[in-house]
């Protein structure tokens, strides 16, 4: 038996090892970096360096001299010798095709011709005399003057010899020929780059251009250009050259995917199964030539080969088989084609093109849930959401007259088909995961993340498919709104069940790193439980609207929603799964609220009182949790409901006072607790004090003092006590609620008082307030104060200000601005450290 070490002893063992790889690797990084150095171009008197003698007493970094090497003489940058060059071939291919074109003079069409064509025996015999003596940069600029030369004297001979002939006919012709002259000439002269290229991009046209000019059929046209392409990817694969192989990989790019869109538009709009065999012949030839080429192209081009094969046998076939198919179930077809490309694990294909194959599966699969998910979107939310401009209208006669009927369901018949093969092909996939990974060996090796993909793909789908399937068959509306709340109900316990195994793998990895591999391998299980989690959310939301056609249901499914997610969020042991629940259960019973508002019959501002009830729970409830992880989100989920209890008592003053007290009552309650006391105190004194302003606003009250000040009173006398016992209490704490109960209420009043008595007497109120804040370092009176005495100060200049705005010319505000805008960013920096510093003083204050 192996004699394994103590951990202890294996740990040791290890660290010894990585010790010795770093040093190591630190003494093979100096040595390259020597070797860089060595490398690098010296100057003309500096010492040159040569290889250093191998052996035990190397130093990193040592130098060795030796004799300097003798310099090449500079000679002409090649780029000018390039622009040289080519600027001189340009000027003579433009008089060569203004000779032609423009300036025939007295000579006539023939003796042009003549001309043309001694020019351009002379202009492809120079390259030859060039090559010999070394000049191949001036051959190669003579060569693209002859290659030009050759296209005038094309049309030439079409002009002088053949003037009748068709044009399509005589360019196939000419293409050929060239295509055959600049062939030859180009490996005859093997040094020259231009005449290769030249001629595959000649080879591009003979046979379209002749089927063309033929007047042939669109699939005759598909043909030639398919055997142009297939051409091209032989010379892409066996043609010499780079420029070769690139100008012969933009031609079968170009007419390959013409060919293929050829064939499959023609596949497409034939009239039966006949009329798809030819076309599906053209498309399955292409897809063995692509198969072809990707056996023996490398491996990025073998799987855009394999994924172009893949895709035109599913056209072939599927073309044939649709066109014998109804209109509606077109795409299963091509779907089931598609599949039957997964086949491919066990061909003896290469690695990529293998690969190639499954990727055009996988764009099949991927096409027909586009085509079948919008239906699901439909009957999730686009139906349902109709129903709330009707609530309680009464229930429709069935699921379909729930969703509405602008939705073409005989058009989606085949829908629940497509997602109920692709959701059973997933989560078989996921089920017996290690055989699969097996069979797939050879191409792919999928991990534990594709797993998870594969087991959250098999549940979304599969919910899909049953509601998708209850709506195209027009189940009950009493069965559907049953069916979609057992749906929520069944992916809540895969959520749960999912965060608990994931919990319990993750507990149980800890400190173990064989079990730590088991716990990541169950990562395709959260995956699940993610997905489930977020179903049933969305489910919720769906069947919450759809119960709106009908009191009972509403009733029903929201009070089954509270009692799922609740469960569900008392079951998990997953901190943010059991967040999510709770949150949602929150959210569910106050909507359930509101339900029961309705059926009282009571105004929206009569019905805001009793959507605190919910949240009234949340606070006892987070009372219960206290610093549990989801006592927080369960409490600002009911602190939105209460929210929107306030929106609902905006119209009628008194109930909104009312709601403003109770959540006063709400946030005391939650401020007792010391965690929530900095936050939740504060907003108890707000709502508190806004439910005074309110009720005195609603009561028509003209001199507010005489109830607030009662109240400031006695608040700045606790606050001058808490102070005293407490020196380090903020005085926003102590004194901020009683000075906001008198100076905002007056403040309010005195922008509507036409008096002068009572804006002298805040203002006054609000100065000696500020001047204590200042003297004493208290940073409420001086805030609070400033604020109440600049907004008093502001609406007593408010008329002088306006008069003298509209006395003063229209330019000069504009001016001002500028102009301080200037004095502002010439003094930006200092600015800054004066805000820095106020910013600092006021921190300072109590």
């Amino acid at each position: 038996m192996e004699h394994v070490p103590p951990p202890a002893e294996e740990l040791a063992l290890l660290d010894r090892e990585l010790a010795q790889l770093d040093a190591r690797r630190a003494h093979l990084l100096t040595r390259r970096a020597w070797l860089v150095s060595a490398l690098q171009p010296q100057a003309p008197n500096a010492p040159r360096w040569h290889t250093p003698p191998v052996g035990h007493g190397w130093a990193p970094g040592q130098p060795w001299s030796a004799a300097p090497r003798a310099a090449k003489p500079p000679g002409p940058p090649r780029s000018a010798q390039n622009v040289l060059l080519t600027l001189g071939g340009l000027l003579l291919t433009v008089a060569a095709v203004a000779f032609t074109l423009v300036s025939w003079g007295s000579m006539g069409i023939g003796g042009r011709s003549a001309v043309l064509a001694l020019v351009t025996l002379a202009a492809l015999a120079a390259p030859v005399v060039l090559l010999r003596r070394k000049l191949a940069a001036t051959a190669e600029a003579l060569a693209a003057l002859a290659l030009v030369l050759t296209l005038l004297d094309v049309y030439a001979i079409h002009a002088v010899a053949a003037p009748d002939t068709d044009g399509l006919t005589f360019t196939a012709v000419a293409s050929a020929v060239l295509a055959a002259l600049w062939a030859a000439y180009g490996l005859a002269l093997g040094k020259l780059h231009l005449p290769l290229p030249a001629a595959v991009f000649f080879v591009q046209w003979p046979l379209l251009l002749g089927a063309w000019a033929a007047g042939a059929p669109a699939i005759v046209v598909g043909w030639a250009l398919l055997v142009t392409a297939v051409v091209d990817g032989a010379i892409a694969l066996w043609g010499k050259g780079l420029g070769v192989r690139v100008t012969a990989g933009i031609g079968l790019a170009v007419m390959g995917s013409a060919a293929l869109l050829t064939g499959l538009g023609e596949s497409l709009t034939a009239d039966g199964p006949l009329g798809a065999v030819l076309p599906g012949a053209l498309l399955l030839t292409a897809a063995v030539a692509a198969l072809a080429g990707a056996w023996r192209a490398p491996n990025g081009y073998a799987q855009v080969g394999g994924v172009l094969a893949g895709l035109a046998a599913v056209a072939a076939v599927g073309g044939v088989l649709r066109a014998a198919a109804p209109g509606t179930w077109h795409v299963p077809v091509y779907l089931l084609c598609g599949l039957a490309l997964l086949s491919v694990v066990r061909a003896p294909l290469p690695r990529g093109a293998g690969r190639g194959v499954l990727a055009a599966a996988g764009a099949v699969v991927a096409g027909a849930l586009l085509w079948a998910v919008p239906p699901v979107a439909a009957v999730l939310l686009l139906g349902p959401v109709e129903l709330v401009a009707e609530v309680w209208a009464g229930a429709p006669d069935g699921f379909r007259g729930a969703l509405g009927e602008s939705m073409r369901w005989s058009e989606s018949a085949a829908a629940p088909v497509v997602l109920a093969v692709v959701a059973g092909l997933l989560g078989a996939a996921y089920r017996w995961w290690p055989s699969l990974v097996r069979v797939a060996a050879p191409l792919v090796t999928p991990g534990t993340a594709a797993r998870g993909a594969a087991g959250a793909g098999a549940l979304a789908l599969g919910w899909g498919t049953l509601l998708l399937a209850a709506a195209t068959l027009g189940v009950p509306y009493p069965v559907a709104v049953a069916l979609e709340t057992a749906l929520v109900a069944g992916l809540l316990l895969v959520a749960v069940r999912g965060a608990e195994r994931g919990a319990g793998d993750a507990g149980t990895a800890e400190g173990d790193g064989a079990r730590a591999e088991a716990g990541a391998a169950g990562g395709g299980r959260s995956a699940v439980a993610v997905t489930a989690l977020v179903a049933a959310v969305g489910g919720a939301v769906s069947v919450g609207l759809l119960s709106l056609a009908a009191e009972a249901a509403t009733y029903a499914v929201f009070g089954a929603l509270v009692v799922l997610f609740a469960g569900a969020a008392l079951r998990t042991r997953a901190v943010v799964e059991q967040a999510v629940l709770a949150v949602a259960a929150v959210v569910w019973g106050t909507v359930l609220t509101g339900c029961v508002a309705r059926s009282l019959e009571h105004a929206p501002h009569e019905a805001a009182p009793l959507l605190l009830v919910v949240p009234a729970v949340t606070v006892l409830l987070g009372a219960r949790l206290r610093l549990h992880p989801v006592a927080l989100p369960v409490e600002l989920t009911g602190a939105l409901g209460a929210l929107v209890a306030v929106g609902l008592a905006v119209p009628d003053a008194p109930f909104l006072a009312l709601v403003l007290a109770l959540c006063g009552v709400l946030a005391a309650g939650a401020a007792v607790r010391p965690e929530r006391r900095p936050a939740a105190g504060y907003v108890a004194a707000v709502l508190f004090v806004a439910a005074t302003w309110v009720r005195l606003a609603a009561s028509e009250v003209s001199t507010p003092e005489a109830y607030t000040l009662p109240v400031t009173v006695p608040a700045l006398v606790v606050g001058v006590l808490r102070r005293r016992k407490d020196p380090g209490a903020s005085s926003w704490t102590a004194y901020g609620p009683g000075l906001a109960a008198t100076l905002l209420p007056s403040l309010a009043v005195a922008w509507t008082d036409p008096d002068w008595l009572r804006p002298l007497l805040l203002g006054v109120s609000a100065l000696v307030i500020t001047l204590l804040g200042a003297k004493y370092r208290l940073q409420a009176l001086l805030l609070l104060g400033g604020a109440a005495l600049a907004l008093d100060t502001l609406h007593e200049l408010a008329p002088y200000v306006v008069q003298v705005a509209g006395a003063l010319p229209r330019w000069l505000p504009p001016a001002l601005a500028g102009l301080l805008l200037l004095a502002v960013g010439a003094t930006y920096e200092q600015r800054l450290r004066d805000a820095r510093k106020l910013k600092d003083l006021l921190g300072g204050m109590r």
